[in-house]
């Protein structure tokens, strides 16, 4: 029996930002393992290096702190896609440090440095998600803002500006859900907690010594969440923020 085109499967498209390391890379791993056709937004260019599919023709170079620049690489990220947009992640966040890494407060961030974090943190995501909601639609697909543990509590080394950008981005997950839902798009968030990343802060062994699980978290442990919620297995779960942080938030 000959197979026609329409019973074979579509393969599945990410858009994700913050790809280059951490809980992207292991998201990155982790949808290339199930198949999925990954599209990587960073700053960089596109690392050899990097063992997933597709490579440099699935990258896209954009500075989301630049307005302009986040709303030409939606052009760029429609014309790698067929119409259709399975799920966007918006992975990509920064936090800023002081001298010798210290956290900035409330008092001494300079306001440029706010600005630079919210339009990283929180307005690209709605941004990415606002130009890409034709092919979210037509998908009938899902968004995952990544939030953090920061955004709920104060945290010893997340600095203030981080930390309100990621309580905005909860709240704005809850107002997309709202808006995307009649178009069939599911939308939530995860707020990761102490993961084991390159860029851990000096100390934070101390605040794992007080985690119920007493442990930190993996990458790939994330990555597994953000699947999850991209997956027909949360078909009914939209509106929520998923935490994932060995109980630090109880």
């Amino acid at each position: 029996m000959r197979l026609q085109v329409d019973d074979i499967p579509r393969q599945r498209t990410l858009v994700l930002t913050g790809a280059s390391r951490g809980i992207g890379h292991a998201t990155v791993k982790r949808f290339s393992a199930e198949g999925w056709r990954v599209l990587t937004c960073s700053r960089e260019p596109f690392d050899a290096r990097c063992p997933w599919p597709g490579g440099a023709a699935n990258h896209i170079r954009v500075d989301l702190a630049d307005p302009n620049d986040t709303i030409r690489a939606i052009g760029e990220i429609r014309g790698k896609l067929d119409g259709q947009l399975d799920a966007l992640v918006n992975n990509a966040g920064i936090s800023p440090k002081g001298e010798d890494g210290a956290r900035l407060n409330t008092i001494e961030t300079d306001l440029r440095t706010w600005g630079h974090v919210f339009h990283v943190n929180f307005f690209a995501p709605v941004v990415l998600a606002r130009g890409l909601q034709g092919e979210l639609a037509a998908a009938k697909g899902a968004i995952v803002n990544v939030t953090s543990i920061a955004g709920s509590r104060v945290h010893p080394f997340a600095g203030a500006a981080y930390a309100t950008s990621k309580a905005a981005l909860a709240a704005l997950t809850r107002e997309m859900a709202h808006d995307f839902g009649p178009m069939g798009v599911r939308v939530n968030a995860i707020a990761p907690g102490e993961v084991e990343t390159s860029i851990l802060s000096p100390g934070t062994d101390k605040i794992v010594e007080k985690l119920p699980l007493r442990r930190l978290g993996q990458p790939g442990e994330v990555a597994d969440v953000v699947y999850f919620l991209c997956s027909a297995q949360s078909s009914y779960v939209t509106g929520t923020e998923i935490e994932v942080n060995a109980g630090q938030h109880v």
